[in-house]
């Protein structure tokens, strides 16, 4: 097989070129698992031989919810892509009220759940619902275990009709309607074609840095996103072996275990992994601790291509020998790249982590553009700190008059389901309006340099672009989140989450009478005061308009369970402005 024009065509390209032992590998109790290449393929086709006996027809919808990406999922997505059927992914983490919103908004008519959260969730709207049955990945008691299906397709009687099916499946036929969480108003679906999406990892592949004989990444972003998704596919293509991470809390464990070349990140996650090495350094004591730190200072100047010339790459190499070389090996040693995108990445955790050897490479996409428009690669000189790299091959990026970047390729949207009014307003002609601002510098680099929406004028009418100060001020370790505030008023000003695992290692250290509880840290005026002066050295670096004069702390945890961050970290602006009113008011009252 050479031309690859559908999704269901990827893993029938790799078993033609190179078929894998360890295609999808997941863990259970505490076993890994392997499906190769050709038992993939084999209980796809079951699922799909299934399905017809099971009355779906082309164009039916079917939603998957997951906790964690696993082998099912995949296999399920083949399984109903092939007979002309819409796989439907859903978010886990959102509310029972918007399962029953995208479950009813598409129609769905059979639904596959992970585990017994997902489907207690599920089981409270599905009368609501048109939904015929409900499987599961994991066996519960009372649930319909999704191994059924490969019992109903074990006769191969009807595979010819499958094949009809799946040659019946055009490249521009939709493939899966995904619902973007939002940050704000219901969930919107996106229309994309199995050409939208297969021609945009066709021509993202030339950016993936394949490493060793036989790579392997470990997989663990929501698969029900798109950017997650389609380097899924990239991977089949590629023929690298995909391990499923057990888990958020578990990346560490499983990285040391299967020892990843490859992993996709977002900028939150990086954040964490870099707050939790530096609160080690904290325990480091003399020479071990000045070389720590003297290895970090390094990082933060690092520049790519040896820009920084023979000495300091020199010094680097000791640095990477000393202490980069344990930072590796808490990944499991051997990765080398990491594809960040869903939001911006401070440049200066960028460097550091460049400096260790675990190359960042910062993509920008959105569901609609199926995701990728461009991304970093370090090769050819396709890399440069603070952009998210060259546009791909076949998408083409105007900035407009206003700074909105826009986008024209085949990985375009179909539009958005059941709303034309919405589709019509993001679209001038075959571009697509992303919403975002940005500049494309005299290299070809693409540059975020906001939301269009997000930017807004105080009431002197000066302009504040928020990501800007949020981005700065989230370099503190001081600070874990961060929403900048102030539109029509006189000045912008900050509500602030603390990073309370290392503000109670701070106190501890110094020794402060302050209660062990986030109330007791957030209302604190020594914490209070020592984040003034975190925004104090931040405010340097912006106009005397964009500094921030007042802020608020939370006592709250910002997370995607209460409703502050969609499941790709991002912050839910109007949840957050309208959560905390009370302290919006102090501010600015």
């Amino acid at each position: 097989m050479t031309k690859v024009t559908r999704l269901f065509d990827f893993p029938y390209y790799q078993l033609a070129n190179k078929p894998l032992k360890n295609a999808l590998v997941t863990k259970y109790n505490g076993v890994w698992q392997s499906t190769s290449t050709q038992e993939y393929l084999d209980k796809a086709n079951a699922v799909s031989r299934a399905l017809l006996r099971m009355g779906v027809h082309k164009n039916d919808k079917i939603a998957l919810i997951s906790s964690t990406n696993r082998t099912e999922w995949n296999i399920m997505d083949i399984g109903i892509l092939q007979v002309g059927a819409q796989n439907i992914p859903i978010y886990p983490t959102i509310s029972a009220e918007d399962y029953e919103y995208v479950l009813n908004h598409s129609e769905s008519i059979y639904c596959f759940v992970s585990d017994e959260e997902v489907l207690a969730k599920i089981n409270t709207i599905k009368a609501n619902t048109k939904l015929k049955e409900v499987y599961s990945f994991d066996h519960i008691e009372g649930c319909e275990h999704y191994s059924e299906l490969f019992k109903l397709g074990e006769d191969q009687s009807n595979q010819p009709e499958v094949e009809a099916r799946k040659d019946d499946v055009k490249p521009d036929d939709l493939a899966t309607i995904i619902y973007t969480s939002g940050t704000t108003g219901r969930p919107k679906g996106v229309m994309l074609s199995h050409w939208n999406i297969t021609s945009n990892v066709l021509d993202s592949i030339p950016r993936l840095p394949i490493v060793g004989e036989q790579p392997r990444i470990l997989s663990f972003l929501p698969i029900c996103h798109i950017f997650e998704r389609v380097l899924i596919y990239i991977y089949q293509y590629a023929a690298v072996e995909i391990y499923f991470a057990e888990g958020l809390d578990k990346i560490g464990d499983n990285a040391k275990e299967i020892k990843p070349n490859l992993m996709s990140v977002v900028p939150r996650l990086l954040e964490k992994v870099y707050d939790k090495i530096m609160a080690k350094a904290e325990e480091l004591t003399g020479i071990k601790q000045k070389l720590f730190y003297w290895a970090v200072e390094l990082g933060e100047i690092w520049e790519p291509y040896g820009a920084n010339g023979w000495w300091y790459e020199f010094k680097l190499s000791i640095a990477r020998k000393l202490i980069f070389s344990k930072w590796q090996a808490a990944l499991g040693g051997e990765l080398k790249t990491m594809v960040s995108g869903s939001a911006a990445l401070q440049p200066r955790l960028s460097r550091i982590f460049c400096a260790a050897g675990m190359q960042v490479m910062e993509g920008y996409g959105l569901t609609e553009t199926s995701p990728v428009v461009s991304v970093g690669m370090y090769k050819d000189k396709h890399f440069k700190v603070g952009a998210v790299g060259k546009p791909i091959a076949n998408v083409e990026v105007k900035i407009a008059e206003d700074g909105e970047i826009l986008i024209k390729g085949p990985n375009v949207m179909l539009g958005y389901y059941k709303d034309e009014e919405k589709t019509a307003s993001v679209m001038t002609g075959e571009y697509f309006h992303t919403g975002d601002k940005g500049e494309i510098d005299a290299d070809g680099f693409l540059k975020i340099t906001g939301r269009k929406k997000e930017m807004f004028k105080t009431s002197g009418g000066k302009y504040i672009i928020p990501t800007l100060l949020e981005n700065e001020l989230k370099q503190s370790r001081f600070i874990e989140q961060v929403m900048v505030i102030g539109e029509g008023e006189k000045m912008p000003a900050a509500i602030i989450q603390p990073n309370f695992e290392f503000v109670r290692d701070w106190i501890h250290y110094k020794k402060y009478n302050i209660k062990d509880d986030n109330h007791s840290i957030a209302t604190s005026e020594v914490v209070i005061d020592r984040i003034q002066k975190e925004i104090e050295k931040s405010n340097q670096r912006f106009g005397k308009w964009e500094q921030i004069k007042k802020f608020e702390l939370t006592e709250d945890v910002w997370s995607i369970d209460d409703g502050h961050l969609t499941p790709t970290m991002k912050m839910k602006r109007e949840v957050i402005r309208n959560k905390y009113d009370d302290l919006y008011q102090k501010i600015y009252s």
